[in-house]
């Protein structure tokens, strides 16, 4: 649909073009002595015999040229030139045979072949170009064609990535309870059912809306607390009236995640804290927490959430994202901001 669009469009303009040429002699010609035999003979001939060259390059020859038979196309279009030039001078000789100069000499014949060869270049050049603008248009057409689909590859990779990765967090988190608290590990295995349907039902599409994608950090906020002590506090401060954006899914979950695994200790007390800010098209979100950094015999602190998640804004939000986190007093702190416009 869009090519056929496109080609209707081409055709008008081309047709456009051609009136306006056609149209120009006849404007430069009113208050002249001139007649429409002189119109045809001096300037309309010259345009369709221009046509003629124009359309059988743009059409048909111009194959060779980007073919690399250069040689062949030239040759073929010298050719032709030189027919069109002789019937050109047959039908004007026709329409109004030429008067002897005075003296009786005239220029010498080649000379006239030679300029209007040069004349009936300009279409040949025209095509050329035409064709080469085509051809560099489809290309990056054709790049751009081939970057999204590297890009929609690596993302795809990417929740492929991520998916298991929460997976494994969730289960890790739900075998800590089964021996000390087995009521606690029962809810979590259905809390964990619901978190995995919306991975399965909600997270194939591009965009989710906000709303969507709180009610989830919620819940999963709410599993992985159930296995808390008294000594960690959790705190979430999300807006109440959640306005209808989408964003991509599971973009905060990495952080999430993150704040759990090092800001939990058996031992000590520890506060972990999210916030979510909405600020016209921005959307602030914030989680900050006790700093108990994984020993390196420890997978489960591998950060493998936080990268996923930087590439992932690189790729979906190039130049609409920050991603800082730093450690200031005991707290690690990971915030990110989107422009959702």
């Amino acid at each position: 649909m869009i090519s056929l669009k496109n080609k209707k469009l081409e055709i008008s303009l081309h047709f456009l073009i051609w009136l306006v040429l056609f149209f120009l002699p006849v404007a430069f010609s009113i208050g002249s002595d001139s007649d429409w035999k002189d119109l045809f003979r001096h300037f309309w001939l010259q345009l369709i015999f221009m046509a003629v060259v124009f359309y059988v390059n743009y059409l048909f020859l111009i194959k060779y040229f980007f073919e690399e038979k250069k040689l062949w196309f030239f040759a073929v279009n010298l050719v032709l030139i030189l027919l069109l030039i002789y019937f050109k001078n047959e039908i004007s000789e026709c329409i109004e045979p030429r008067r002897p100069r005075p003296g009786g000499k005239r220029p010498p014949t080649a000379l006239f072949y030679f300029m209007d060869t040069l004349i009936y270049m300009i279409p040949v050049a025209f095509s050329i170009a035409i064709n080469a603008g085509k051809k560099i248009q489809k290309a990056n057409e054709m790049k751009i064609e081939a970057d999204n689909i590297k890009l929609q590859s690596e993302l795809q990779h990417l929740k492929y990535q991520l998916q298991p990765h929460f997976f494994f967090n969730s289960l890790n988190n739900i075998y800590s309870m089964v021996d000390f608290a087995p009521d606690k590990a029962k809810q979590s295995i259905h809390s964990l059912s619901k978190l995995m349907r919306h991975l399965l039902y909600k997270t194939d599409v591009e965009r989710i809306s906000l709303s969507e994608e709180v009610e989830f950090l919620n819940k999963y906020i709410d599993l992985m607390s159930l296995r808390l002590t008294e000594n960690t506090k959790v705190y979430t401060n999300f807006p109440k009236q959640i306005p209808d954006l989408k964003i991509a899914p599971l973009l905060f979950i990495s952080i999430v995640e993150n704040a759990f695994k090092h800001g939990i200790s058996a031992t000590e007390h520890s506060d972990i804290h999210f916030k979510m800010e909405i600020l016209e098209d921005e959307i602030h979100f914030t989680a900050s927490n006790s700093n108990f950094p994984k020993t390196d015999t420890d997978k489960s602190g591998s950060g493998i959430g936080v990268e996923n998640l930087r590439k992932r804004l690189h790729l979906l939000y190039p130049e609409k994202h920050e991603f800082h986190s730093c450690l200031n007093n005991g707290m690690y702190i990971a915030e990110v901001k989107l422009k959702t416009s």
